[in-house]
């Protein structure tokens, strides 16, 4: 059965791929910002797929690339080379034609303050070539589905972080797109304000019958939205699968061990190395993380080992493999302490 790309009424992408269930698909991009000594190389030959009626997650620190992707994939950069297609339309040959069948939500507000929450939403319902009739029929629709038609009539700039954000999910979905891209949609929000937005993720693949591509450095974000990640780090794909084949892959188990002085960081890892049946051991901070076949039965002699040493542990706990233990793996450092780094550097890379 052809696939309907909605370019317009009637018409298919001369690009639509007959049969395929494929929503996006990203091969070997690669994007250099600056030049000469100044030049950040953003993504190395970032490739995936993402299957359609999906929540897809791009998991990755702070400047590890996810940006500068949605940038590309949503027409708003080009790569420097490689190609990609969403909704089966080539994203270099017919950018029009991509914009008309996707919503793209931004880590910045999108909303005017000093409109009210209807009438942005009409106005991008306008924008993208409803009637009048039409773009508040649909704006109704969305007020009420995000819990905002008592606030519909306010400037929102009165509103609260959480409501702000709603509206620009909304304002991403007036005109029905096929895909959805959500760049980081919960950074900033208190915690109820995220699970609610968590919810409201959850909920569009469903209601709004469309794939979602959510763009995350918040490791159980990723873990409880998307059936399908990839990690990137520093420009580059690391691990792709399934949150639960991802740490499936890991095995074994994780002791954690959280010291008082990270002064003694060093002595513990090596006194952690030597206990039998520990194979890595990783730092980050006061942190150590031990990779075990089994938790229970090696914390007793985690325990007998840093008691000889003359450790005195703040915590020791036993978990099962997480997307922190996969990043770790795969990545080679702790996914907070590339947060950290990539937070401290500029933007680009994003």
């Amino acid at each position: 059965m052809p696939i309907s790309h909605g370019v317009s009424p009637g018409q298919a992408s001369p690009d639509a791929t007959m049969g395929s269930d494929l929503a996006i698909e990203a091969v070997e991009l690669t994007k250099t910002y600056g030049k000469g000594d100044k030049a950040v190389r953003a993504l190395s030959g970032v490739s995936f797929s993402v299957r359609s009626g999906v929540i897809f997650g791009l998991l990755g620190p702070n400047g590890a690339g996810k940006s500068t992707t949605v940038k590309i994939l949503t027409t708003l950069s080009t790569p420097d080379s490689g190609h990609a297609t969403v909704a089966g339309i080539d994203i270099r040959r017919h950018p029009d034609q991509v914009r008309r069948v996707i919503g793209y939500v931004s880590q910045k507000p999108a909303f005017d303050p000093i409109a009210t929450g209807r009438e942005n939403l009409v106005l991008r319902g306008r924008i993208y070539g409803m009637s009048a009739r039409e773009a508040r029929r649909r704006a109704d629709e969305l007020l009420e589905r995000f819990r905002l038609t008592e606030a519909a009539t306010r400037l929102t700039s009165t509103w609260s972080g959480g409501m702000q954000r709603k509206l620009d999910v909304a304002m991403g979905l007036i005109h029905r797109p096929r895909v959805l891209f959500l760049d980081e949609p919960t950074t900033g929000l208190d915690p109820e304000a995220r699970a609610e937005m968590w919810a409201e993720i959850s909920a569009l693949t469903r209601t709004e019958r469309l794939t979602v591509l959510l763009t995350t450095h918040y490791l159980e974000e990723a873990d409880r939205l998307a059936s399908h990640l990839v990690i990137v780090d520093r420009g580059k794909v690391v691990a792709s699968g399934s949150p639960d084949e991802l740490k499936r892959h890991i095995g074994g188990d994780s002791v954690q061990v959280e010291l008082a002085d990270e002064d003694w960081n060093g002595h513990a890892q090596r006194t952690l190395q030597a206990v039998p049946g520990v194979t890595a051991v990783t730092a980050d901070g006061s942190r150590l993380r031990a990779r075990v076949t089994n938790g229970a039965a090696a914390l007793p002699g985690v325990l007998t080992a840093l008691e000889a040493a003359g450790i005195e542990p703040v915590s020791v706990s036993v978990a099962r493999p997480s997307l922190d233990d996969v990043y770790l793996h795969h990545a080679g450092r702790a996914f907070r302490e590339a947060d950290q780094a990539g937070a401290g550097r500029t933007g680009v890379a994003a």
